[in-house]
């Protein structure tokens, strides 16, 4: 009887699965508490195949961290063009809620990580965070533009918005328990984009 044996993974595999193993282990015991023999034997491969795809352990952070923040733009620019009006706010931060909980990894490590590493911290500032910044800004520069919204600063607006954007991804292990229904969930969005659009103040 001929046996056949399943193919070598290919180099795009061998790299994809050393990333997943980093965003496991570098959530669960951090960057500093991960060597790359752990590494290696998570991915399933030797070090020096670890090596030849990464110069460095911080390289392959540097990867993980920007394509989990290229990952958090993608979705949120999805969002906006789906939005179904300038006010629906509530259905933007659910989502958000709701995609980041089940991403809780890729969430540790982009905002744990980052603060104890400036060089990773400046690189997504700029190839991310300023360019998720430019893309709200324009949305709701729109929206003023349009008569929805207030004229006031467009930046100023839209880095509120996305540090509620923040604080819904992170809702699950702070504002809420991570076991919340979505009815619970749908509250808190709700009650972000009433505080969002309609401030806290009595209208006189």
């Amino acid at each position: 009887m001929r046996v056949f044996n399943s193919p070598p993974p290919s180099e795009a595999q061998t790299r994809s699965r050393i990333l997943q193993a980093a965003l496991k282990l570098f959530a669960a015991q951090g960057f500093d508490g991960t060597t790359t023999r752990d590494l290696a034997q998570a991915a399933g491969v030797a070090e020096g195949t670890l090596f030849r795809h990464f110069s460095h352990k911080k390289a392959i952070l540097v990867e993980v961290a920007t394509a989990g923040w290229v990952e958090i733009l993608t979705d949120l620019l999805t969002e906006l063009s789906e939005m179904g009006s300038y006010k629906a706010v509530a259905q933007v931060m659910r989502r958000r809620m709701w995609n980041l909980q089940k991403n809780a990894d890729l969430m540790r490590v982009c905002f744990m990580e980052v603060q104890f590493h400036p060089d990773l911290r400046d690189r997504i500032q700029i190839e991310v965070i300023n360019k998720m910044t430019d893309v709200a800004e324009a949305f709701f520069q729109t929206a003023m533009d349009k008569g929805v919204y207030r004229q006031m600063d467009a930046n100023l607006v839209a880095k509120v918005f996305l540090g509620m954007f923040a604080v819904a991804g992170f809702s699950n292990n702070t504002l809420m328990q991570p076991d919340a229904s979505p009815q619970q969930m749908q509250q808190m969005a709700e009650g972000l984009a009433d505080i969002f659009l309609n401030g806290v103040l009595v209208k006189d």
